[in-house]
C-alpha cells in the first residue's frame, strides 16, 4: 500500500487515456437524457448512500470483525464508486453518462456523507469519535482524472467524428490492458496485508461486493429501469474507490488494519467485476440473438 510512480503518475495517467476514449463514445444528449431521467440517478445515490453502508455494518456483526477492520469496511462502503467503475461500465456495455454523472455526484456527496459514517463507526466500534476532514483534495484529484478527460473526449467527437469512431476498438483493448494492470499491481502492493488480514477480512469483503452489485444491478430492473442503466449501477456501487479509503485510513486515521478492508476489496472487486462484466456481455449477446430469431 506504499505509493509508487506507478501508482502515483503512471496508473492515472493511463486511467485519464481510458476517460477520454469514454468521452469519445459520449454527446451531450447522453447527459441530458440522464437528467431528463433521474430515478436512475436518485436509485443508485439511494443504493450508496442508504443501502450499502447498513449492509457493511451487517456484515461487521455476522462476522464479529475485529474494532478496526469493522471500522475498515465502514470507510470503504461510505466511499464513492472508483474511476475504474466507469471503466467496467463500458466493457459490460452499460450507461457511462450515468456512470460518470453517478461517480461525479457521489464524489460531492461524500464530502458530507464519509466523514458522518466514518464518525459513527468509530464510535460504535472504537468508543469514540474521531474528526474525520472532508477528503476535498481527493475528489479534486477524481475530477481531474475521470471529468476532464471526458470533457475532453466529448470535444473531439464533436469536431472528428471518424476519428472518434476509429479509436474506439483501440481504446477498449487498452482499458482491458489497464484493468489487468490493476488487478498486478493490487496484488503486489498488497500482498502483505492479504496474507495477515485476507483470513480475517476476506469474506466479509467479498459478500459486500458480490451483495453491492447485485443490489445493484437487480433493484433497478425491478424498478423497470433499462438493462444499461442497471449495469451502470451495479458497477458504480460494487466498485468502491478504495485508494481513497486507504489514503484516510492511512493519513487520517494512521491505521494500516483500517486499511486492510479496502486493499483486500480492491483486490476482489477487479476480479468479481471482471467476471460479472463478462456475465452480462454474453447474457446481452443471447438476448440479441433471441431477439433476431
Amino acid at each position: 500500500m506504499q505509493a509508487t510512480l506507478l501508482t502515483n503518475l503512471m496508473l492515472p495517467l493511463a486511467l485519464g487515456v481510458i476517460m477520454l476514449g469514454l468521452g469519445l463514445g459520449l454527446t451531450v444528449e447522453d447527459f441530458r437524457r440522464v437528467a431528463r431521467y433521474p430515478r436512475a440517478v436518485l436509485v443508485g445515490l439511494a443504493l450508496q448512500t442508504l443501502l450499502l453502508p447498513w449492509a457493511a455494518f451487517g456484515l461487521a456483526l455476522t462476522f464479529r470483525l475485529p474494532p478496526e477492520l469493522a471500522v475498515g469496511l465502514m470507510l470503504l462502503a461510505a466511499s464513492p464508486g472508483g474511476a475504474t467503475a466507469n471503466i467496467y461500465s463500458h466493457l459490460a456495455r452499460g450507461d457511462v453518462a450515468l456512470n460518470i454523472t453517478l461517480t461525479a455526484i457521489n464524489s460531492v456527496l461524500c464530502l458530507l456523507t464519509l466523514p458522518l459514517i466514518l464518525n459513527l463507526a468509530l464510535e460504535h466500534f472504537l468508543g469514540a469519535g474521531q474528526y474525520v476532514p472532508p477528503p476535498t483534495r481527493k475528489i479534486v484529484e477524481v475530477a481531474v482524472i475521470i471529468l476532464l478527460p471526458v470533457l475532453l473526449g466529448m470535444t473531439v467527437r464533436g469536431s472528428f467524428p471518424a476519428l472518434a469512431a476509429r479509436a474506439e476498438k483501440p481504446l477498449r483493448v487498452l482499458a482491458v490492458l489497464v484493468l489487468a494492470l490493476l488487478v498486478a499491481v493490487a496484488v503486489v502492493q498488497s500482498w502483505q496485508v492479504l496474507v495477515t488480514y485476507f483470513a480475517a477480512v476476506g469474506a466479509a469483503c467479498l459478500l459486500f461486493n458480490l451483495a453491492s452489485m447485485a443490489a445493484g444491478y437487480r433493484a433497478p430492473l425491478a424498478l423497470r429501469l433499462p438493462r444499461g442503466q442497471a449495469i451502470a449501477i451495479a458497477m458504480e456501487i460494487g466498485i468502491h474507490n478504495g485508494t481513497l479509503a486507504i489514503f484516510i485510513a492511512l493519513n487520517v486515521l494512521e491505521s494500516s488494519t483500517i486499511a486492510a478492508p479496502a486493499a483486500v476489496y480492491s483486490l476482489l472487486m477487479f476480479l468479481t467485476a471482471a467476471l460479472f462484466a463478462g456475465w452480462l456481455v454474453r447474457a446481452g449477446r443471447r438476448e440479441g440473438a433471441g431477439g433476431l430469431a
